[in-house]
């Protein structure tokens, strides 16, 4: 096991890496100071994971909460559910949740926590890769709404984060894939030489060899890490780590949740975000066609749906980056080197929108 840490002072915690962590009951016990825990889970993880982390959590009262799967269930209805079964069990603020599960479990379970009784404790236990390398580091809990993906929620950070390698061996390939694309996305968009690592390991990855997969993750985590501990709230150099994340969002709600993944979508959007990069003259063409050559290479797709520019547009409008009533988009000025550009132009933004489909 590695473990790294977020350095968010009195509230910095550790980010454990490795293989067969789920029932080690040393990662647990120093968060469980009131005895009582709830597990929230999906129908999926919880026949495969949760007797493990159940082990874990050896002498804690436990409240299992399973949930449906899928980012349809990431809204108000599974929230609720989820506050009604802590409410039945009498879970108090001394309580400690437990999030088992992908990206859409662990932003609904670490919403839970932030609102529960004013806030309660959490653990993440990521069991995709897309869920150990981003979401389930950095604190950012939300639901989706009508207008927009993740726009209800809070920053509420977890106590620590338990990433087991081994969670991965059922993973379906479609999400693994996925997972791939925000692995991707830290290498493009803050380290030349990790994009320059995962050309050459790419299909170590989609094989699922351990000791590439621990190693990217671990790397992903390191490089998040660093940019939270420096801005927790996104005010400054953690939109950074939002590369794709404009278009990929307006995709993802244009399509209707739950038909493109989110890695699935965020890769559509790097291809897009570096089409628009090379209208502004800030990326060149060879390093649009690097990023697009290994997006392609994981299985991932480089064109998004049948949306119209107009209707991507309209979706970008409400994005959270928005400022001043403008859209802000994450750019390249090189592989390895992101930046933060207001407002590029609609006619721009179209133009790099029809190029990535075609």
């Amino acid at each position: 096991m590695e473990s790294l840490r977020v350095e968010l002072g009195s509230r910095a915690y550790p980010i454990h890496i490795g293989v067969d962590l789920l029932a080690r009951a040393d990662l647990y016990k120093p968060h469980l100071d009131g005895g009582s825990a709830a597990i929230v889970t999906n129908e999926i993880v919880a026949p495969l994971l949760l007797s493990k982390v159940k082990r874990g959590l050896q002498g804690a009262r436990i409240t299992e909460i399973i949930v449906a799967d899928g980012e349809q269930a990431k809204g108000w209805p599974t929230l609720e559910k989820i506050l009604d079964d802590m409410f039945a069990a009498r879970l108090g603020r001394d309580s400690l949740v437990v999030a088992l599960g992908g990206g859409v479990v662990g932003d609904l379970a670490g919403f839970a926590a932030a609102i529960y009784q004013r806030g309660v404790d959490f653990i993440q236990v990521p069991t995709t890769l897309l869920a150990q390398v981003d979401s389930s580091v950095g604190g950012k809990t939300a639901i989706n709404h009508a207008l927009g993906k993740n726009m209800i929620g809070a920053f509420h950070q977890p106590r620590a984060v338990i990433a087991d390698v081994a969670a991965l061996d059922s993973l379906p390939d479609r999400e693994l894939r996925a997972g791939l694309a925000e692995v991707i996305k830290h290498g493009v968009a803050l380290d030349e030489p990790f994009t320059h690592w995962l050309e050459g390991n790419i299909e170590k990855l989609l094989a699922r060899d351990r000791t590439a997969l621990t190693y990217a993750v671990r790397r992903s985590c390191e490089l998040k890490a660093a940019i939270v501990g420096a801005d927790e709230r996104e005010s400054g150099a953690r939109a950074l780590l939002n590369f794709g994340h404009t278009f990929g969002h307006a995709i993802e709600s244009g399509a209707g949740y739950g038909a493109w993944l989110h890695g699935e979508a965020v890769a559509a959007g790097m291809i897009m975000a570096s089409e628009l990069s090379l209208r502004l003259g800030i990326l060149q063409k060879g390093d649009v066609a690097r990023i697009r050559d290994l997006v392609r290479r994981a299985g991932l797709p480089v064109a998004g749906p049948a949306l119209t520019p107009e209707r991507m547009l309209e979706l970008m409008a409400v994005d959270k980056k928005a400022a001043k009533g403008k859209v802000r988009f994450i750019l390249l000025e090189g592989i390895g080197r992101a930046a933060l550009r207001a407002d590029p132009g609609a006619d721009a933004v179209r133009e790099a929108i029809v190029a990535a489909l075609q």
